[in-house]
């Protein structure tokens, strides 16, 4: 955790750097004239958090006005996503929205208190982040393959921890026990320092969390790390194969981007979108988002948008097949 606090914070001291584009005067004037409120629905330290006050820092050294991060978590993220979807659509109220927010909620709560596709404007991308899968150092897996060889011949199923149902590192290990063919039990934590904890004492037998997160901790040889959820390798940990070299097709990634209420003026979600691929596209901020395993993914609204789209048609499947059922 050490680890990704510095690097955040030496991505924090970069914003100012970045962000040197500047828009009409005309645009400047219209908005921000005031606070604008930038709600993070998990709580404080964990990498939606480090994505929101990179924006925070990077928006404030710009336009000289106050950008303030109010944690709002609980419930898988959907407390402060319906917070915001409540918000006067003019601008000063936006959402760090991710996969759990916008893409898996309308599929694991029965009302989750807002439509993620018509209650929010899409703004742009962060970045994405592949989840990574670790195991407590006291199980005798070091390979995917070995961990659904073991999970095969145990009387009884393993359990695997995440902060939360219905998260990003929830919806994971439900796809991972159906491709593999195994039976896992869920025990849901407030956090994924909690999950950490219980993961190296041992408490429960995996997880699935951001690599932003649980790369520092496997160097640490706090957990063991066997994989990475995306289709491709990391370049934070070469070395690590992904799940999908033992199950096919198996693509779990997680992301983060900014949303706005429904409604809020278009001319206000392009100028923060430009902002955000102004700040988030440059190489050199780039390179510093691979030191903790994320990749800059800047896009436009209505790319972001369709992107939105289709993360919930695929979360909608799994949610479907795994037999979850909403509650």
């Amino acid at each position: 955790m050490r680890t990704t606090l510095a690097l955040a914070a030496g991505l924090l001291l970069a914003a100012s750097a970045t962000m040197t584009t500047t828009l009409p005067a005309s645009a400047q004037e219209a908005w921000p004239t005031r606070t604008v409120t930038i709600v993070v629905p998990f709580a404080a330290g964990g990498t939606t958090d480090m994505f929101g006050r990179l924006f925070v820092q990077a928006m404030q050294d710009k336009y000289k006005t106050p950008f303030v991060i109010e944690n709002k978590a609980g419930a898988g993220g959907t407390l402060g996503a319906a917070w915001v979807a409540r918000a006067k659509p003019d601008g000063y109220t936006l959402l760090v929205g991710t996969a759990s927010t916008q893409a898996i909620a309308p599929f694991v709560y029965k009302d989750p208190r807002y439509d993620a596709e018509k209650d929010f404007a899409a703004i742009s991308l962060f970045a994405k982040v592949p989840n990574l899968l670790t195991v407590t150092p006291k199980l005798p897996v070091k390979t995917v393959p070995e961990l659904i060889a073991y999970a095969k011949s145990r009387p009884e199923p393993l359990v695997y921890g995440s902060s939360g149902v219905g998260s990003a590192t929830h919806l994971p290990a439900e796809l991972f026990q159906m491709m593999a063919g195994i039976k896992l039990v869920h025990v849901p934590y407030k956090s994924s320092n909690d999950v950490a904890a219980a993961l190296s004492g041992g408490h429960v037998d995996l997880a699935f969390d951001n690599i932003t997160f649980a790369w520092p901790l496997a160097q640490s040889g706090t957990v063991r790390a066997l994989a990475v959820t995306s289709t491709e390798r990391s370049p934070t940990a070469p070395d690590l194969p992904t799940i999908a070299e033992t199950l096919p097709g198996f693509d779990a990634p997680s992301w983060h981007g900014l949303f706005a209420p429904a409604g809020t003026p278009r001319a206000v979600v392009e100028q923060i979108a430009a902002d955000i691929k102004t700040f988030f596209g440059t190489p050199e901020m780039a390179a510093r988002l691979k030191e903790i395993g994320a990749v800059a993914s800047p896009i436009t609204p209505d790319a972001f948008s369709s992107f939105a789209t289709e993360e919930r048609k695929r979360y909608r499947d799994i949610v479907a097949k795994a037999g979850l059922q909403p509650f």
